[in-house]
């Protein structure tokens, strides 16, 4: 067999992961027109991707076929290419398959030409990445964050989280964190220097919460009820950026906000967004936060798990909080 791959067997119940994804293999067959073949040695870790092994069909992508591989961003090596501007040995970041080797159409997957002389080559799936280029938007663009203003960002010890508390506090607004547990919220006042983190697992959100005063953005990455929270304590004409619902992923749940008469008695604008609607933007995106990165005002602690065979003690990582910023799988060369 040529490749070995995560397949989907049935659709996931919560996280019990092993019992709905399996490792398969698979005999190439020939490339066709606009396709290219990559040798993977990291896969991207994303919590959004959870939504795509349900069966929901109002999601912003269908769901992945059950009998079909798991599918999110990975970063390799051409091996073989019959896609205009893409020629073996290519260094490239695409969606493709939790596989050794993806095989993918070169447009459809979104493939990108990376430039091979960054020095720690995860920077493409962490700050210079989709990741990097949520956390710019979402705090920049969506959420219209102004120098002075005060930006609090839920899951911030997550991999789009962690970029966005420091993104805020680079853009001159003053930086808080929702983080479970004392040692991410440790990491995100002393290591990064935020103002002020809430930790979630401490108990009395709330009381926290109107410990730190109100918030002018709120950068959402897990909706349900964190989020009626923080809707009583936004300040007038407050944005909300939301990015993910990690509370729903797993849980099966929708959220629904009690609190969602505070958007008409705050002047509150809500808006999602989502990063396949700006890549058009990535070149520009990039370019700044490779500055940042470079400069060594931009970093990102890495959560790497080697081998593919490891994927999914991995992933569900993403949802029993056991990371702090962003997490990897690393293949055997």
């Amino acid at each position: 067999m040529d490749n070995r791959y995560w397949r989907i067997a049935r659709r996931p119940e919560g996280t019990d992961f092993a019992a709905a994804l399996e490792l398969a293999e698979e005999n190439f067959t020939p490339l066709a027109d606009g396709q290219i073949r990559i040798r993977n040695t990291l896969l991207s870790m994303d919590a959004g991707t959870r939504m795509w092994l349900t069966d929901r069909e109002d999601g912003y992508q269908p769901p992945l076929p059950v009998g079909g591989p798991m599918t999110g961003l990975v970063l390799g090596e051409l091996v073989e290419s019959r896609a205009e501007g893409f020629g073996e040995g290519d260094l490239v970041r695409a969606f493709g398959q939790w596989a050794e080797v993806s095989t993918v159409d070169a447009v459809m997957s979104g493939a990108l030409l990376l430039d091979p002389t960054v020095a720690d080559r995860r920077a493409w799936f962490g700050p210079l990445g989709m990741n990097g280029w949520t956390a710019l938007w979402g705090v920049e663009r969506t959420g219209a964050a102004r120098p002075g203003e005060r930006v609090l960002v839920s899951a911030a010890a997550g991999a789009t989280g962690i970029l966005a508390v420091q993104i805020a506090k680079l853009l001159g607004c003053e930086a808080w964190g929702i983080a479970g547990g004392a040692a991410k919220c440790a990491y995100l006042t002393g290591e990064l220097g935020i103002a002020g983190a809430v930790d979630y697992k401490a108990g009395d959100v709330g009381a926290q919460l109107d410990a730190a005063g109100g918030f002018d953005v709120y950068f959402d990455n897990v909706g349900g009820a964190l989020l009626d929270q923080v809707l009583t304590r936004m300040n007038h004409y407050g944005r909300i950026a939301v990015c993910g619902l990690l509370a729903d992923y797993t849980a099966g749940t929708r959220t629904a906000p009690r609190e969602f008469d505070q958007v008409l008695m705050r002047r509150l604008r809500i808006e999602g967004f989502f990063s396949p609607d700006f890549m058009h933007e990535g070149p520009a995106l990039t370019r700044r936060l490779r500055e940042w990165t470079e400069g060594g005002e931009l970093v990102m602690p890495y959560d790497v798990t080697r081998g593919l065979e490891n994927t999914l003690d991995a992933y569900a990582k993403l949802f029993t909080g056991a990371n702090i910023g962003k997490v990897i799988v690393e293949l055997e060369p």
